[in-house]
């Protein structure tokens, strides 16, 4: 299951006070996240996206995915425990930009499909 979230960054959300996107998402792996920056961004947008307090992409700490007419995409293996999972993506630009679209699509499934066996379960099949 994909999910999609648009942004429209306005020229009030600067780096003290970034848009905040509550991502609702179902229990299982992320395994695709995909943030595309609209032409026009010039790489003077930044994404940031935590769980809670902590700041998950990008995993440097402090640091931002920027762009311009591209999209950043990379393959994660992140688990969502069953219950209330929200990320959040922070979204921000240089106080000049505004109307630019920032879409962030991020792929969940259940752990099931993406990792069918445990090591431990694997390890047996092995072993009879």
């Amino acid at each position: 299951m994909f999910y999609s979230y648009k942004h429209s960054v306005t020229t009030g959300n600067v780096v003290a006070t970034p848009a905040r996107v509550d991502m609702h998402l179902s229990a299982g792996i992320v395994h695709q996240v995909d943030i595309l920056f609209q032409d026009g961004c010039n790489h003077g947008v930044n994404v940031q996206i935590f769980q809670g307090d902590h700041q998950l992409f990008p995993s440097n700490r402090g640091a931002t995915l920027v762009g311009n007419a591209t999209i950043i995409s990379f393959r994660e293996f992140h688990e969502l425990e069953p219950g209330e999972n929200v990320l959040i993506a922070k979204i921000w630009g240089d106080g000049v930009i505004t109307g630019k679209d920032v879409i962030i699509n991020i792929g969940v499934l259940p752990k099931t499909i993406l990792q069918p066996l445990s090591f431990n379960e694997l390890l047996k099949a092995i072993t009879e």
